[in-house]
């Protein structure tokens, strides 16, 4: 994401650095906030796991995980640090309802940010105020927090759709899924790989690249 615009920091380095600063912030907000709802929600829910181990926090380094940022700054999605949920500590609710509950939690935080930012734009006195680099960062805000939501939507580890279709699936089906656990997020990078490795592969863009495309022009 970040390396496309490289070449133009020899035509306007200024302009190109302040735009790569921009998307970095953006990122960094955006995690923070997916991870801190998490954080927040299974806190709500009687598991204070994640509170013990720092992550009930707006400390974006407590949340951003280097694989999730590394793809992020390069193919444009990606996710942060797993928040620890222990379903063991969850009394206010069935931890069966509970789990897809903190887990959606991140992914419904990043649209409701989207939005925020989207409604901040279409405010005619928030833009007589801000200068047009502050209209860029939301811009560049809501687009990854569209992209952070749809990603961490698919069933696949670590993101949050794998613990939601975990926690709906018929016991059978959810058994098998879960094997994919102990591979961590090799199943997502291989989808990617696949992309550079067989022409015309296309399933991450199909995946993301169609839903962020019409859900960021209905919000803009």
């Amino acid at each position: 994401m970040i390396f496309q615009y490289l070449p133009e920091l020899f035509s306007d380095p200024l302009g190109t650095f302040a735009l790569i600063c921009t998307i970095i912030g953006a990122i960094v907000l955006a995690v923070t906030i997916h991870e801190f709802s998490h954080a927040f929600t299974s806190n709500i829910l009687g598991d204070h796991t994640a509170k013990g181990m720092g992550r009930l926090t707006f400390n974006p380094i407590s949340h951003l995980d280097p694989i999730g940022t590394l793809l992020f700054l390069t193919a444009g999605f990606g996710w942060g640090k797993p928040v620890p949920v222990n379903p063991a500590m969850i009394d206010k609710i069935d931890p069966r309802i509970g789990i897809p509950i903190i887990s959606l939690a991140g992914p419904a935080s990043n649209f409701a940010g989207a939005l925020v930012g989207a409604l901040l734009l279409r405010n005619e006195l928030i833009l007589s105020i801000t200068s047009g680099q502050s209209q860029n960062i939301l811009v560049v805000f809501v687009y990854i927090s569209i992209a952070l939501m749809i990603i961490n939507l698919l069933p696949l580890p670590p993101l949050d759709g794998y613990k939601v279709a975990l926690g709906v699936l018929p016991t059978s089906l959810g058994t098998k899924l879960a094997q994919l656990e102990r591979l961590g997020p090799l199943p997502l990078l291989a989808l990617l790989l696949l992309e550079f490795i067989i022409p015309g592969m296309s399933i991450i863009s199909i995946l993301i690249g169609g839903p962020l495309r019409l859900l960021t022009s209905l919000v803009l």
